[in-house]
C-alpha cells in the first residue's frame, strides 16, 4: 500500500514562504494525480492545489491563486507546493493525497484521493 509522507511545515511570520514536498514509500509519484489540502483547527479540511499526471493540469483555490505554486520533480517522484506570502488564515495541517492513476486532469475532492500522509503543520504568526 503506498504511503504518503509530507515535509516542510515549520513555524513563518506572515509574508514569509514555505515549501512543502510529499514523497511515498514504494513508488513515484508521477503516475498519480495528487492533491494537497489543509485543515484548521475547528475547520473541515479544505482543498488546496492538485497536479494532474498527463499536460499536466494544475488547480487552486481562490484563496491561494497567485501565492501557491504545485508542482512536481521528476527526478525524485515528489510533489512540491511552493508557499509565498503567507497570511495567518494559511495555516493549519497540510495533507497531500494520491488520486488516480494517469489522471489528466484534478479535482481538490477529497473522495477522488485513496491514500493519505500524515500531514505536516504550518503555523503563521509574528
Amino acid at each position: 500500500q503506498v504511503q504518503l509522507v509530507e515535509s516542510g511545515g515549520a513555524l513563518v511570520q506572515p509574508g514569509g514562504s514555505l515549501r512543502l514536498s510529499c514523497g511515498a514509500n514504494t513508488t513515484s509519484l508521477d503516475y498519480y494525480s495528487i492533491g494537497w489540502f489543509r485543515q484548521a483547527p475547528g475547520k473541515e479540511r479544505e482543498g488546496v492545489a492538485c497536479i494532474s499526471v498527463t499536460a499536466p493540469n494544475t488547480f487552486y483555490v481562490d484563496s491561494v491563486k497567485g501565492r501557491f505554486t504545485i508542482s512536481r520533480d521528476h527526478t525524485k517522484g515528489t510533489v512540491h507546493l511552493q508557499m509565498n506570502n503567507l497570511q495567518p488564515e494559511d495555516a493549519g495541517i497540510y495533507y497531500c493525497a494520491k488520486g488516480s492513476i494517469g489522471a489528466p486532469y484534478c479535482a481538490v475532492v477529497p473522495g477522488g484521493y485513496d491514500a493519505w500522509g500524515q500531514g505536516t503543520q504550518v503555523t503563521v504568526s509574528s
